[in-house]
């Protein structure tokens, strides 16, 4: 058996950040869990909400700097908790692994298991500030 990611570029322009954004939504528009969420909160401005995306993303992964806004508050107030936290790291995962390999892909992995993990702790703390572990 042959290894095929072995082929796989890695993620090096803003045509590749658009990829990896452009497909991650498209599994998130039609996941079951995490598509009822996003569509309440997007309500169809999906180009608007990409846009927002790849800024983000071209900044973390490629330096780019655009991004300046703070995601955090956004998703408070949400209905989400870990399993959609799970849900939005698998999806994101396998979207990269599929298409990209590489120290710039693997940075996109940690950088997302990182946020996940990051508001997964943030939301919890602060839905639930005298749970104790």
């Amino acid at each position: 058996m042959t290894d095929s990611s072995a082929s796989l570029p890695d993620i090096q322009s803003e045509e590749d950040v658009r990829r990896v954004v452009d497909s991650f939504y498209g599994r998130v528009q039609n996941d079951e869990l995490l598509g009822p969420i996003f569509e309440a909160v997007v309500q169809g401005r999906w180009p608007q909400h990409l846009a927002t995306m790849y800024d983000f993303w071209s900044g973390l992964l490629l330096g780019t700097g655009r991004y300046r806004g703070r995601p955090f508050p956004k998703h408070l107030a949400l209905p989400i908790d870990d399993r959609h936290f799970h849900r939005w790291l698998t999806l994101f995962v396998e979207n990269v692994e599929a298409q990209y390999q590489g120290p710039v892909a693997d940075e996109a992995i940690y950088r997302a298991g990182t946020i996940a993990a990051v508001f997964e702790h943030r939301i919890s703390q602060t839905r639930n500030p005298f749970h104790i572990l």
